[in-house]
C-alpha cells in the first residue's frame, strides 16, 4: 500500500517492531502525503504515540516505565485482588476479549515487548532487536510472590522499563516488577494501561487509560484515519535517529523467591553465593509453612546489576536444598522504602 502511495493506519505491534527500519526506509522514499500512523499499535486507546512525536522532541526522556499490555494486568489484578487462580484469571481474560489470539504473546511479555521497542525508538531513536531486550512474563507467579508483596508494602505489575544510565546508554526489559503501594501504577488495575515519562524538562508526565479490548484500539485506529482524512501532516512518524547505545544490563534493587527443600545451612550458603557475586541481602522474608503449601522464601537485594543477580541464581539453583528454578523480579524504584 506503501509503496502505491496509499497511507496506512494499522495496530499491528508486532510487524511495526520486527520491520520498524524497513519501514522507516521505505517511508523516507515516499512523496510527503504518504503517511504511516499507528496510534492503537501501544497501548490501545491512550494517545501515547502522538505525545511522543510532538512532547518530548525538545526534552531529555531519562525513563519510561508502565504497564503496556492490558491483559496481564487484568490477570495479576484478579491474581492479587480477587484471589484467582493463574487459569481462571486467563479464562476470564480471553472471553472479555483483552489476550491476543495466542495468549503466550501477552503472558510471556513478548507483546509488552513489541510496544516497548517501539516506544523506545520513539524516546531514544535507536532501533533495537526484540530479542536483545530482556523480556519475562507472569507464568512463573506464584500465590507466595504476592504474599510476600503484601508483606512488604507492594503488589506485582507486569512492566515495560527502558532507562538511560549516567553515560547516555540504555537498558530495557519487560518483567514482573514489585510496586509499592504509594506509587503511581500499584493502583492501575484491570485491562487499564498507564506509562510514566521521567525527562528534564517536563520531570514526570503519567498516561493512563484503556489499553486492551476492541473499542479502545478501535477509537484509536478511527482518530488515525480522521486525521488523514482532515489533511494533518506527520512527516516523522518515527521521530529522528540517534547514536544512543543499548546495553543488555542494568541496575535495580532485586526480588528473589526460593523454594526449598528443609536442612540446616540454607541461609548461611545463600548469603556466601551472594557474597561470593557481590551481591548484597537487604532482607529476608519467610512465612510460616502451612500444611500443603510450597516452602519459599524471599530475599530482597540491595541495588546490584541484573548480570550479577543471575549469578546468584546459577549458583543457588545447583545448590541440593533447591526446588526448580528460583524466581526474580526488579523492584521497580530505587527509593522504594521512602
Amino acid at each position: 500500500a506503501l509503496t502505491n502511495g496509499k497511507s496506512v493506519v494499522t495496530a499491528n505491534k508486532a510487524l511495526i517492531a520486527k520491520d520498524l527500519p524497513e519501514i522507516e526506509t521505505l517511508l523516507s522514499t515516499l512523496e510527503s502525503g504518504t503517511q504511516f500512523r499507528y496510534e492503537a499499535a501501544v497501548c490501545g486507546g491512550i494517545p501515547i504515540i502522538r505525545s511522543m512525536q510532538s512532547d518530548f522532541v525538545g526534552d531529555n526522556i531519562q525513563l519510561m516505565c508502565g504497564i503496556i499490555n492490558g491483559c496481564t494486568n487484568f490477570m495479576l489484578t484478579a491474581m492479587d485482588r480477587d484471589k484467582k487462580s493463574y487459569d481462571e484469571a486467563l479464562s476470564e481474560a480471553s472471553a472479555l476479549g483483552y489476550a491476543e489470539a495466542d495468549p503466550t504473546l501477552d503472558v510471556g511479555g513478548f507483546d509488552a515487548r513489541s510496544k516497548l521497542k517501539i516506544l523506545m525508538r520513539l524516546a531514544y531513536g535507536m532501533n533495537v532487536e526484540e530479542d536483545e531486550i530482556s523480556c519475562r512474563g507472569i507464568t512463573e507467579l506464584t500465590k507466595i510472590d504476592f504474599e510476600y508483596a503484601k508483606m512488604l508494602g507492594g503488589t506485582i505489575k507486569l512492566l515495560g522499563v527502558a532507562e538511560k544510565n549516567d553515560a547516555g546508554d540504555v537498558s530495557a526489559y519487560v518483567a514482573p516488577c514489585y510496586v509499592t503501594n504509594e506509587d503511581a501504577l500499584s493502583s492501575v488495575n484491570g485491562a487499564t494501561n498507564a506509562i510514566e515519562v521521567l525527562s528534564d524538562n517536563l520531570v514526570s508526565s503519567i498516561y493512563i487509560g484503556q489499553g486492551a479490548g476492541r473499542y479502545p484500539t478501535a477509537n484509536s485506529c478511527i482518530n488515525d484515519i480522521v486525521a488523514l482524512a482532515k489533511g494533518d501532516q506527520n512527516l516523522l512518524p518515527f521521530n529522528p535517529s540517534s547514536e544512543t547505545k543499548f546495553v543488555n544490563n542494568y541496575e535495580s534493587v532485586f526480588y528473589l523467591r526460593l523454594n526449598y527443600r528443609d536442612q540446616v545451612g540454607i541461609t548461611r550458603q545463600v548469603g556466601e553465593v551472594c557474597e561470593k557475586h557481590g551481591v548484597s541481602i537487604h532482607s529476608i522474608l519467610q512465612n510460616p509453612v502451612a500444611k500443603n503449601q510450597e516452602s519459599a522464601f524471599a530475599i530482597v537485594t540491595d541495588k546490584v546489576d541484573y548480570a550479577a543477580i543471575l549469578k546468584v541464581l546459577a549458583d543457588v539453583e545447583a545448590l541440593s536444598w533447591c526446588k526448580g528454578k528460583p524466581f526474580y523480579m526488579p523492584v521497580l524504584r530505587d527509593d522504594w522504602q521512602n
